[in-house]
């Protein structure tokens, strides 16, 4: 076999082998590496192109190095499952870097950290005033924490006692200008439902990169040429102009009959449709 199809073959082969023991290994080899998984990691990924290359090496050698380098961390983990002490070891502890709006020194000493790297770290969390922070912990994985002080946090709808509507997922249902059926089923849809709704918008299924379907039932898409604008959603705000114009025709005919129990009946459920738009007219105009 000529040497450079050596060579393509074990790169092929050990693409694979390490394809599996990532998989195996599990997201978090990926996303919060600790220092034990990096240095593991690179470990592997020598050991690979190593064998990939040199060719007067035995393959399986690199297979049983790259096995074993994958173990160590994987029972590590399970150990970690089992033992604070040993997680704590392995994956390292937060640091709290402020606490009660005071910067704890000692601990930016402790983990080599300066002042400008503390201010870079929060601004990161778009924080640029330090007496905004009631707390902030450095985690494991390197990423700062920040929970600030109460005046300075975002207002809520539970802080103003305000009643919202869950939201649920959007789900997907035209992809790359084709119909995902499965998220259409899930929804309780029909294509002939979706086709209805396009026909709204003037569009066709063929010209849609992405559509989904928000929590209030209501069709939104993006379109391969991104010079067109399409219209935003409609049935809510049109939801809430009819409401206050059935309010409004019935404060008229209050105001326009001479009978009075017919007069107490329009204002009655006036004040009761009244109260009806009060409570979901932050739905309606979300």
């Amino acid at each position: 076999m000529p040497e450079w199809l050596d060579i393509a073959v074990r790169s092929a082969i050990f693409v694979v082998v390490l394809f599996f023991i990532t998989k195996w290994l599990g997201k978090k080899q990926l996303s919060e590496l600790s220092f034990f998984e990096y240095v593991t990691g690179m470990s592997i990924g020598s050991i690979g192109a190593e064998v990939a290359t040199g060719l007067e090496r035995n393959i399986f050698h690199g297979i049983i190095g790259i096995v074993i380098f994958a173990a160590i961390p994987f029972f590590s983990g399970l150990i970690s499952l089992k033992s604070k002490g040993f997680r704590n070891f392995i994956e390292g502890k937060a640091t709290v870097f402020i606490k009660d709006g005071k910067i704890m020194e000692d601990n930016l000493k402790k983990e080599r950290y300066t002042t400008d790297e503390l201010l870079e770290l929060l601004r990161r969390k778009d924080v640029f005033q330090v007496s905004d922070v009631e707390f902030a912990v450095l985690e494991a994985t390197g990423d700062l924490s920040v929970m600030l002080k109460k005046e300075n946090q975002p207002l809520t709808a539970k802080d103003i006692n305000l009643k919202v509507a869950s939201i649920k997922e959007p789900q997907t249902i035209i992809m790359d200008g084709t119909i995902m059926d499965e998220p259409l089923a899930t929804i309780g849809r029909s294509r002939a439902w979706l086709q209805t709704e396009l026909e709204k918008l003037g569009v066709t299924i063929e010209n849609v990169f992405l559509g989904q379907v928000n929590s209030y039932g209501e069709l939104t898409i993006d379109l391969f040429d991104d010079k067109l604008q399409v219209a935003p959603p409609q049935e809510r705000p049109l939801i809430l102009s009819t409401l206050k114009k059935c309010q409004a025709d019935l404060e008229l005919f209050a105001l326009g009959t001479e009978s009075k129990d017919a007069k107490q009946m329009y204002r009655l459920n006036s004040e009761k449709l009244q109260e009806a738009i009060d409570k979901v007219t932050p739905i309606l105009k979300g």
